[in-house]
């Protein structure tokens, strides 16, 4: 049975713009689309009262409104929803759970052109164990592809690359598996990032330090992707080992990509639930969208 791709749907112009980018993304991959709009269960025993009937109302009109939209955009697309009685991170939990990704809007910084996650989204990113995209608010087809030759936005052009971080020495499977299949379905480049850097007291003892480290770093991507390289030989890699915070260069990478995937470690429950810093820090300031993987 093939897993939906998943989106949220709480009526705002981000959740719309989530679900028009997780259409396209359900269509990439030749998956169903659903969703998902999340509303607490009515009180035990129901009630008449006309006020406590409009929340159920507007629930059902998110649903229809974003099923018309999407249905005379891409009416090729296997398409279902669902309202979900239960507090919203909870609902958006279960349903990403159920599908190969959760698609979730996210708003713009003001002067900063990153994400603004709300509380949900944080609560759904750290629980989920499936990817989840976070789409801003105003991302269009046109983002999604390079300019034409003339510098112009346009639908018409190759995709624009996606970017990975990576950490060559731990490498997580998972994310390199998102990554590889997301530049495959695109026939983009693959840009695989991993920031190394030099302990302050072996640059200070050893000459030529930095010089070992660098060859040691490419050394160590290159063999991380080499097995990735094998699976997915029509994708073509671009491996950036340098020298810096990974944040940092994640950032500067993915100025002008179409994605941007990450990984976030599960951890055991006792420890709680967290996003880490790499995939906060990208999560707030990346304009394209992010990928948050979970991964072991």
């Amino acid at each position: 049975m093939l897993r939906p791709v998943v989106v949220g749907l709480d009526g705002s112009r981000e959740s719309l713009t989530a679900a028009d980018w997780a259409a396209r993304e359900a269509l990439r991959r030749g998956l169903p689309l659903r969703l998902v709009h999340a509303a607490d269960a009515p009180a035990a025993g129901g009630s008449d009262l006309p006020e406590l009937s409009a929340p159920r109302h507007w629930a059902r009109r998110i649903l229809r409104d974003a099923m018309d939209q999407i249905n005379e955009r891409y009416p090729r697309l296997y398409l279902s929803a669902e309202q979900i009685a239960r507090p919203a991170a909870e609902a958006l939990v279960s349903a990403g759970g159920a599908g190969e990704l959760l698609v979730l809007g996210s708003r713009a910084f003001s002067g900063f052109g990153g994400f603004l996650a709300g509380s949900v989204a944080l609560q759904t990113v750290t629980r989920v164990e499936r990817p989840v995209v976070l789409v801003r608010a105003d991302q269009t087809v046109e983002d999604e592809h390079t300019p034409d030759p003339e510098g112009r936005p346009s639908a018409d052009t190759p995709y624009r690359a996606v970017v990975v971080g990576v950490d060559a020495v731990r490498p997580a499977e998972q994310v390199l598996a998102f990554a590889f299949e997301s530049a495959a379905l695109r026939s983009t480049p693959l840009r695989a990032v991993y920031a190394w850097r030099l302990p302050m007291v072996r640059a200070v003892a050893e000459a030529g330090a930095h010089q070992t480290e660098e060859a040691a770093a490419r050394r160590a991507l290159t063999a991380a992707l080499a097995p990735w390289r094998e699976k997915f030989p029509t994708v073509e890699v671009v491996e950036q080992a340098e020298e810096g915070h990974p944040a940092q260069r994640l950032l500067s990478a993915a100025q002008d990509a179409g994605l941007l995937a990450v990984g976030r470690p599960i951890r055991p429950a006792r420890l709680g639930a967290h996003t880490g810093p790499v995939a906060h820090a990208v999560m707030h300031h990346v304009r394209c969208p992010v990928a948050i993987v979970p991964h072991e």
